[in-house]
């Protein structure tokens, strides 16, 4: 069985209350990658953070929820500070199998920043209703905008850790539009994806989930995304790639 060797790669799991499925996802990337396991414990009142000591991860706990982005966030900041070239986000509910992150590796372009790994084929009605809206307002030329199975380059994991990026709520929609606007290359690769294995969608439980997603997209888009905010992430990355 191949195994992906890479030191200077990191896979970041943002996770809460997942003890029911964390160690199996874990134990699976184990199996495919030697490399850093990061797993992000957003102040889980479970026995998340335990398991995935057990089972060798690097865990960085959260005292008071913080969400998926910044756990994320937490988790690129720590990468970054160990010299990690790139970084793979995967879910902890164990609906990204290895063989995706797997396929991410090996087949997203050189110079991409960040590639998504897409599965459009799953979701509700309102999930690709929104896909479509986000898609038009935003232009990114990105079918599956709400994976959050990603590898991300260096320069990108220098800008998604700056201070301008902590307060997006819905990482898919702030990042690809901040990626998006520093002319950062994106592409996505198809992959299958699994039912969850725990829980419901946080975005796409409900109609009033979608239209909530879909007013945040338009005012990120019209707000977050102006030339001021613009010239603050430009700074935010060169001043990242002077410290290095």
């Amino acid at each position: 069985m191949n195994v992906i060797r890479d030191k200077h790669l990191a896979i970041i799991i943002p996770a809460m209350n997942e003890s029911r499925t964390i160690a199996g996802v874990i134990q699976r990337i184990q199996e495919k990658f030697d490399c850093v396991i990061i797993v992000v414990d957003d102040a889980s009142q479970d026995d998340t953070a335990n398991i995935a000591k057990r089972y060798g991860a690097v865990v960085l706990p959260h005292t008071i929820n913080l969400g998926a982005w910044r756990a994320t966030q937490t988790g690129i900041r720590y990468a970054l500070k160990k010299g990690m070239h790139r970084v793979i986000t995967c879910d902890a509910d164990g609906q990204h199998p290895v063989d995706a992150l797997v396929r991410l590796v090996e087949q997203a372009p050189s110079d991409n920043d960040c590639t998504v790994g897409a599965c459009t084929s799953r979701g509700s009605i309102g999930r690709h209703v929104a896909w479509r809206v986000f898609k038009r307002i935003s232009g990114v030329d990105v079918s599956d905008l709400t994976s959050g199975l990603r590898l991300y380059s260096r320069p990108a994991m220098r800008v998604l850790a700056s201070y301008q990026a902590t307060m997006f709520e819905y990482q898919d929609v702030g990042v690809l539009l901040m990626l998006k606007k520093l002319r950062m290359k994106c592409s996505e690769i198809e992959v299958v994806m699994e039912r969850r294995e725990d829980g419901i969608s946080r975005i796409f439980n409900s109609w009033f989930a979608v239209l909530k997603y879909l007013l945040y997209t338009l005012i990120l888009s019209v707000t977050k995304m102006g030339p001021q905010e613009v010239g603050k992430y430009h700074k935010q990355l060169t001043a990242g790639t002077k410290n290095e």
